[in-house]
C-alpha cells in the first residue's frame, strides 16, 4: 500500500510557473543540470515535462544547441503519439534555459551533475559549483559508479549531497537509483525520492558501494561478453544473437556496450576493480584496446559495431 508521503508526491504536481512547492522536506522549485550530453539533456527533458523550470549548463555552446534540438525532437515524438499536446510541448520547451555560467544556479533548489564518469572531473565541477549555490541547495550526482561519500566530501554540503543515478535513455527508462553518502541527511534523501516520483520515475535505494546495484550486475556481464569475444568463443554477432535469443535480452551485451559508451563501461569496471579488489572485475584487455583506439561505440561511429554505413556492421 502506498504510504502517505508517496501519495502526496504523486498528487501535488508542479504548476510549472516557477514557484517552489513544499514536498515535506525541502522546497523544490527550480532544477539545475550540469552537462548537456545524452544524460543531462534527458534529465532536462523529463524535468521540464513534469513542470519544473530547468537551467541546463554546458561549457560548449554546440552541445547546448544539440541538446535543445534533441529535447524538442523527443517532445515532438510524444505529440505524434498522442502523449503530449502541442501546447504542452511549447510550455515544456519554454521552461528550459541554457547557460555557460554557473551563476545561473543561484536560485536553483537542486543541481544535478551529469558530467563524464570521471571522479576528478566531477570534483573540479563541484569546486566551481558550490560558490554559486544558496545554502539550502541540494547537489545530486548522476554518477553510475563513483563513491557518493567521496564526492560529497569535496563540497561544502555533504549532508545535502546525494547520488541520483538515472538510467539511459532517461525519457524512456523508469528507474532512478538513489544513493546516500555517509553524511547525507534524511531530509535530503526524502526530497530527492519525492522529486524522482514527480518526474515519473521509480526510485530505489542503493548503498554507497562501487557501481551501486544496476551497474554492479550489468557491467560485469558486459565485460564477460567482451572476454568471450577476446578469447574467440564467439563473434560479435554470435554473442549478441545468443544473448538476445537465449536469454531473451532486448539488446545483445556488445550492442548495449556500444550504446552506453565503451569509455563509460571501462570507467565503471575500473571503479569496481579498484574498489572491490577482486580479479573478476578486471577490465578485459580488448575493452581497453577499443577505448584507446577511440572506438567508443555509437557516439564515436565505431565500437563493437561500425555505425558509419546504412546499418551497423560488426568490427570483429
Amino acid at each position: 500500500m502506498p504510504n502517505r508521503r508517496t501519495l502526496f508526491a504523486q498528487s501535488d504536481r508542479s504548476s510549472g510557473d516557477g514557484s517552489a512547492e513544499q514536498t515535506g522536506n525541502a522546497m523544490i522549485g527550480k532544477i539545475g543540470i550540469i552537462g548537456a550530453g545524452q544524460m543531462g539533456s534527458g534529465i532536462a527533458q523529463v524535468s521540464a515535462q513534469a513542470g519544473y523550470p530547468v537551467r541546463l549548463l554546458d561549457m560548449s555552446e554546440e552541445s547546448l544547441k544539440r541538446a535543445v534540438e534533441n529535447i524538442d525532437r523527443g517532445y515532438q515524438r510524444l505529440v505524434a503519439r498522442g502523449k503530449l499536446t502541442e501546447d504542452e510541448r511549447t510550455a515544456a520547451m519554454a521552461r528550459i534555459e541554457t547557460a555557460r555560467d554557473m551563476a545561473v544556479f543561484r536560485d536553483c533548489d537542486v543541481v544535478i551533475e551529469a558530467a563524464t564518469e570521471n571522479e576528478q572531473v566531477k570534483k573540479e565541477i563541484f569546486k566551481a559549483l558550490v560558490p554559486n549555490l544558496g545554502p539550502a541547495t541540494i547537489v545530486a550526482s548522476n554518477t553510475s559508479s563513483i563513491s557518493i561519500t567521496r564526492l560529497a566530501a569535496s563540497t561544502d554540503r555533504p549532508g545535502r549531497f546525494i547520488g541520483m543515478h538515472f538510467m539511459n535513455p532517461v525519457p524512456v527508462m523508469q528507474l532512478v537509483e538513489i544513493i546516500r553518502g555517509i553524511a547525507t541527511e534524511e531530509a535530503t534523501y526524502q526530497s530527492i525520492r519525492e522529486l524522482s516520483v514527480r518526474l515519473g520515475k521509480q526510485p530505489v535505494a542503493a548503498e554507497d558501494f562501487p557501481a551501486f546495484i544496476v551497474n554492479r550486475i550489468l557491467l560485469p556481464m558486459i565485460n564477460e561478453a567482451v572476454y568471450t569475444l577476446y578469447e574467440g568463443v564467439g563473434s560479435v554477432e554470435a554473442i549478441d544473437t545468443a544473448m538476445k535469443l537465449g536469454a531473451n535480452h532486448p539488446m545483445g551485451p556488445l550492442e548495449l556496450a556500444d550504446f552506453i559508451g565503451l569509455d563509460t563501461c571501462l570507467a565503471v569496471m575500473q571503479v569496481l576493480y579498484d574498489g572491490l579488489a577482486d580479479s573478476k572485475y578486471r577490465p578485459c584487455p580488448l575493452l581497453v584496446k577499443y577505448v584507446e583506439a577511440g572506438w567508443l561505440g555509437r557516439k564515436a561511429g565505431r565500437g563493437f559495431y561500425d555505425y558509419r554505413g546504412e546499418k551497423p556492421v560488426p568490427t570483429r
